[in-house]
């Protein structure tokens, strides 16, 4: 799970920009923001850096999932 639509949402930053930097179609990276799709470790640090965050910031660990539910 990641964390890139709360990251998005806070920067004010909207999924078509983030798509068009990453050279990928709005379709992807919704895929991501919606969590249907995990971006590779490799996408993951590009999305980390464009939208200068930790890549840490971008995960959601299985603790916190687990206190979701």
């Amino acid at each position: 799970m990641n964390r890139i639509k709360v990251i998005l949402e806070q920067k004010g930053i909207k999924q078509v920009w983030l798509a068009e930097r990453l050279g990928k179609s709005y379709n992807i990276v919704n895929g991501y923001v919606q969590n249907r799709k995990q971006p590779s470790l490799k996408v993951l640090y590009m999305i980390a850096e464009l939208l200068e965050v930790n890549p840490k910031e971008l995960l959601v660990t299985q603790k916190e999932i687990n206190n979701e539910k």
